[in-house]
């Protein structure tokens, strides 16, 4: 069943427009006009190279070349389990029959895969700043996505044949959407409006508005998850999310310092 809520059709403004073309050429050629200005509240951190990465010899560089992980600052079981927990915050904290109402996205696998994904992203943008424990954790994040994709899945009755095309599809989609968020991020916000556009969006949407909410809460998300402590999140894994819609969605909330025990829980 698909719930599809009435909207209004509006006609296009320039502003999405402007998004469509920049989909199809690159930035120095198309112009986007800004959705929500919002560059100055959030920059990625320039995280300066760490000790422990200046001392990494040329054994641990062979050896991580190879695909093995070399020593790390915690316990790898600790952090498996921190990203296995992260990964259950992107799933478990998210109102997600809110976003598929917000944005007029049908209530089906591949939408809840479309939120899934954007949330996991933030994610990794975050933890990656932790160096090689954020990077080692990075893969443990993406794992449990897939795992639990392909558990969705089977409870919804897909056959092998059809899940395995599924996964094929949804990797692909995953990895492209990465990249764009990722230049989105880093660019003005008509770049990640037309990255939004054209990944979680399917490059269906029809209303700017739509297109401006989301910018606004993957700012606002990136600015509020920047300011959490890296070694509470390599070592639990706790994020809260900031609402989709709330009254001043350019505070900042501080949030309690999480606990956890020698095993990591």
């Amino acid at each position: 069943i698909y719930r599809q809520p009435h909207i209004k059709t509006y006609s296009l403004t320039k502003a999405l427009i402007a998004c469509r073309l920049l989909a199809s050429t690159s930035p120095s050629q198309t112009q986007c006009r800004t959705l929500h200005s919002t560059s100055q509240l959030f920059n990625v951190k320039e995280t300066p190279q760490t000790a422990m990465e200046e001392e990494v010899g040329a054994f641990t560089k062979l050896i991580e070349a190879m695909g093995f992980t070399g020593p790390l600052k915690y316990n790898k079981w600790k952090i498996k389990i921190a990203a296995l927990r992260m990964y259950t915050c992107c799933v478990e904290r998210i109102n997600y029959d809110e976003f598929f109402e917000k944005c007029s996205l049908p209530d089906t696998l591949n939408s809840w895969f479309l939120v899934a994904q954007l949330h996991v992203w933030i994610c990794l943008v975050r933890i990656r700043q932790e160096g090689r424990e954020g990077k080692y954790m990075c893969r443990y994040i993406v794992h449990s996505m897939w795992e639990d994709v392909e558990q969705r899945s089977k409870i919804m009755g897909i056959d092998a044949i059809h899940r395995k095309e599924s996964m094929r599809a949804m990797t692909e989609t995953f990895y492209a959407a990465i990249f764009g968020y990722d230049e989105g991020i880093l660019s003005d916000d008509g770049v990640l409006a037309a990255a939004l556009w054209r990944n979680m969006f399917n490059r269906q949407c029809e209303d700017p508005r739509q297109l401006e909410l989301m910018v606004e809460y993957v700012r606002k998300q990136m600015q509020f998850i920047d300011a959490l402590d890296g070694e509470d999140l390599l070592l639990t894994g706790e994020v809260n999310w900031r609402p989709l819609l709330e009254d001043n969605a350019q505070s900042i909330l501080k949030v309690p310092t999480p606990t956890y025990n020698d095993a990591g829980l």
